[in-house]
């Protein structure tokens, strides 16, 4: 069975995407993004908003960019080689392969994919993020906490809910990016 796991990068005051836009330095270090493909190598099943998606469907194409340098080649490989599920009422089509559209977030049909598979899949994206959380299907929480203080914008976790964690890993990286992981108890 495979656990649910939600994971941002997020701003020290707990804003996954900031008002302006800007979470402030993170994952484009290369020793961040090395230590989150590896955190991430064995996912099996993105699940998206549109948004998300839209965002991380760069990685379709980004190992054939010969001046990338070999951790984002990596990044890119494996993103590839995942199952992507995109939740978008307005999404026509996706650009990229194993990825396949969702019309309406349906925890059963989650709590199905969790029991049948092999490996971990991940929420990706504070609203698609809220919907699990609210329906008790997040297994996992790993923040990827930046040095900024941003002051307003779409918080990591959603406003209306109480979680009760445990931390089981944290570590700091010498740019000032905390990743800390926790489980639900």
């Amino acid at each position: 069975m495979g656990r649910l796991v939600y994971s941002m990068i997020t701003s020290l005051d707990g804003y996954a995407k900031a008002a302006d836009g800007d979470l402030g330095a993170a994952a484009e270090d290369p020793e961040v993004h090395a230590y989150v493909g590896d955190v991430f190598r064995d996912v099996g099943t993105y699940l998206y908003g549109r948004r998300m998606y839209e965002t991380m469907v760069f990685w379709e194409t980004a190992d054939q960019d010969p001046d990338a340098p070999p951790h984002i080649v990596q990044y890119a490989r494996d993103w590839q080689a995942t199952d992507k599920v995109v939740y978008s009422t307005t999404l026509d089509e996706v650009s990229s392969a194993r990825t396949r559209i969702e019309r309406a977030f349906d925890p059963e049909v989650v709590r199905r994919l969790k029991a049948e598979s092999d490996h971990d899949l991940t929420v990706d994206g504070p609203t698609l993020a809220a919907q699990a959380i609210r329906a008790g299907l997040v297994d996992e929480y790993h923040l990827f906490v930046t040095t900024s203080v941003v002051g307003g914008g779409t918080r990591f976790f959603p406003d209306d809910v109480r979680l009760d964690l445990d931390l089981v890993e944290e570590r700091s990286f010498a740019n000032g990016l905390i990743s800390a992981r926790y489980r639900t108890r």
